[in-house]
């Protein structure tokens, strides 16, 4: 039975747990934010230099080295670390131990493989293109390593250690950069980009103080391969849509049309690096969310999409007061054409960060099935969108495609986490992994 005194300090106790998950929750998204930070500075003024440096033609081959890099890190993600995201978020440290060895060592080995393809079709297709490709091919192992670190330290909770590692990464570019500009040409900071990574990927081994394991990379593929196989073809089809939409912009326009379109990226760069990396402290969040109060998990993926849409917007406002001369200043002539599509691009991003709350949830719920098919059907909406505006009205059009299509996908991916969470309510029962 209980007593008076117990149940007069019953709220009291449970209010403070409450408040105390709260305050908790609150720590481990502000490192996420941190962190996100600290990547969007660093990748900004990367491209801000590089742009400065080389022109608009240069760098629209840095750009499309760099929407390589974006595909293949969205394999690596999918066969390593988002499965170590969903079923090892807030486990046991020796189950997480064993679980970032395995994982880290599987991303190192997606890294050496697809930087072996890299390097042979560089060195092969030669010229200005193919020396990019071939220095991304040497890097990529670093590259990949580097992130599968901050995914695992944010399933831990502990995201002030990727925060730390970003920084790393971000000091070390300064040098890099440096000696890149005195060298010269795309390669140069391409290997100058990849090799500072290299300093973090090492620091990172250091900080967890786990070795990855390549031998173990076929067992951590089996013992996922539910949720590791279906992720990679999700990922592959966002990070491919956006490849193709480069390519085919560079073929239908011309590669300095690519170039323009980065650099509206590179301005809304806050918020870009926010929507790609939100998953390294959101989905181990909204994975704790599902197993202390399922019925919270909606709320607070329509709190993280409707609050990165609400700062995608203010952010694209404020871009288009920025004084001219100020534009000049960051990216110098490629500010003139990436200036026109401000408007389009912000949209974009506003509708993709709303669609990544619902995107989060799926993750969360592990319902591999939905995010896929939602996931295929946004990326042909991308891709139609982008090109088939370009055929109408160049980059711009290109633009408004896809600003079209990514409010249109978001639509896609609310109607399925809804479906989702019916779902997941009708059949409460999951199977949980911890080893």
């Amino acid at each position: 039975m209980t007593t008076e005194s117990e149940r007069t300090a019953s709220p009291a106790a449970a209010g403070g747990t409450g408040r105390s998950a709260k305050r908790a929750i609150a720590g481990r998204l502000s490192w996420g934010l941190a962190d996100q930070a600290a990547s969007s500075l660093s990748n900004f003024l990367v491209g801000a230099y590089v742009a400065r440096s080389l022109g608009l033609a240069s760098f629209g081959v840095f750009s499309l080295v760099w929407v390589t890099y974006g595909v293949l890190l969205s394999v690596s993600r999918g066969l390593a670390t988002d499965p170590l995201m969903v079923r090892f978020s807030g486990v046991q440290a020796a189950s997480w131990r064993t679980a970032v060895a395995r994982s880290s060592g599987t991303a190192l080995c997606v890294g050496a493989a697809t930087g072996a393809v890299c390097l042979v079709a560089g060195l092969g297709a030669g010229g200005r293109v193919g020396i990019a490709f071939a220095c991304l091919g040497v890097t990529l192992p670093a590259l990949l390593l580097q992130d599968a670190w901050r995914f695992s330290f944010f399933a831990a909770g502990v995201g002030r250690k990727a925060f730390v590692n970003d920084v790393v990464w971000g000091v070390a570019l300064v040098p890099a950069m440096v000696v890149a500009a005195h060298v010269g040409g795309v390669g140069a900071f391409v290997l100058a980009w990849g090799l500072s990574a290299a300093v973090a990927a090492g620091y990172g081994c250091f900080q967890s103080g786990i070795r990855p394991h390549l031998t173990r990379t076929r067992e951590w593929l089996g013992d996922h391969r539910d949720l590791g196989y279906r992720y990679l073809v999700e990922n592959v089809a966002l990070s491919g849509a956006r490849q193709l939409r480069a390519y085919g912009l560079g073929a239908i326009v011309g590669v300095d049309a690519v170039g323009t379109v980065r650099g509206a990226e590179l301005l809304l760069g806050p918020f870009l690096a926010v929507l790609m990396g939100m998953a390294l402290a959101t989905v181990a969040e909204a994975a704790r969310v599902l197993r202390r109060a399922p019925e919270r998990l909606g709320v607070f993926c329509l709190m993280i999409g409707g609050g990165q849409a609400v700062g995608a917007l203010l952010w694209g406002a404020a871009l288009l007061l920025l004084p001219e001369r100020a534009g000049v200043f960051v990216l110098g002539v490629v500010w003139h054409s990436a200036s026109a599509i401000i408007v389009p691009a912000t949209l974009g991003v506003a509708g993709s960060s709303l669609g990544v709350g619902a995107a989060v949830g799926l993750r969360a719920l592990g319902a591999a099935r939905r995010s896929l098919r939602c996931q295929l059907i946004t990326s042909v909406l991308y891709v139609s969108g982008g090109l088939c505006g370009a055929e109408v009205a160049g980059t711009v059009g290109s633009a408004w495609g896809v600003a079209t299509a990514t409010v249109t996908g978001s639509a896609l991916w609310w109607l399925q986490l809804r479906s989702g969470l019916r779902e997941r309510r009708k059949n409460p029962i999951r199977e949980v992994r911890t080893a």
